[in-house]
């Protein structure tokens, strides 16, 4: 795939209505899996703190990636099939996947990168039938989870090393980059691709699109992606 222009996208309230890391640790409290207490009161902590642009990523992963580590593969697999039925399908935006076909159709290669470990992601990268997902990694031995991550993670300027990396591994030779996405979280990757694209954003995001005259883009209102 010489020569190609690539269209990546973040998952987290750009092609979801919603954010599946959150809706993840909403739906292990549903099933008991975890304290309603405790977890829900630092899932919502963590979730204002990301919002803010302020979010401890180590931190945050530690929280998130330990209830992978306490149950076995063939719970989590259950777990996971009915999270995305219940969870990630309602939230699936029309709009976003009118989005990637149009893309698609023009020959480019397609992309998610979102700092979500890959746990929760993978099924719903299938949902869009996007081949290439970059996310954070989730560490593994001897066959279980161990609750830690592997690598960098896939957040902020971790999204442009992620993203360098795998150029460099796969050979790419990509005349453009397309990047959507909804925070500020992404500015770092916003800046550095091609084209640029705030799909209904953050206020600061907005806010810097409107000053580069980045495209806006609203993926909410209707079953097709709108500029506004």
């Amino acid at each position: 795939m010489d020569h190609v222009q690539l269209a990546i996208f973040d998952l987290d309230n750009t092609l979801l209505g919603g954010d599946s890391d959150y809706l993840w640790g909403q739906f292990l409290i549903e099933c008991g899996a975890v304290s309603r207490e405790l977890h829900a009161q630092k899932n919502q902590e963590f979730m204002q703190a990301y919002e803010a642009g302020q979010l401890d990523i180590d931190a945050y992963l530690a929280f998130a990636l330990g209830p992978l580590a306490e149950n076995d593969s063939e719970t989590l697999a259950q777990w996971r099939e009915a999270f995305i039925e219940r969870h990630i399908q309602p939230i699936v935006l029309p709009a976003a996947k009118a989005l990637v076909e149009r893309h698609r159709a023009q020959g480019h290669g397609l992309m998610i990168i979102t700092a979500t470990n890959r746990f929760v992601t993978e099924p719903i990268a299938e949902l869009f039938n996007i081949p290439i997902l970059l996310a954070t990694e989730p560490e593994v031995r001897a066959g279980r989870y161990t609750g830690r991550h592997t690598g960098t993670p896939t957040f902020r300027e971790g999204k442009i090393t992620a993203l360098q990396e795998w150029l460099d591994a796969e050979g790419r030779l990509v005349e453009a980059i397309h990047f959507y996405s909804d925070s500020r979280n992404d500015l770092p990757l916003l800046r550095h691709v091609d084209h640029p694209v705030a799909v209904d954003p953050d206020p600061e995001l907005k806010a810097e699109a409107r000053a580069n005259n980045w495209p806006i883009y609203t993926l909410r209102r209707s079953d097709l992606p709108e500029r506004i």
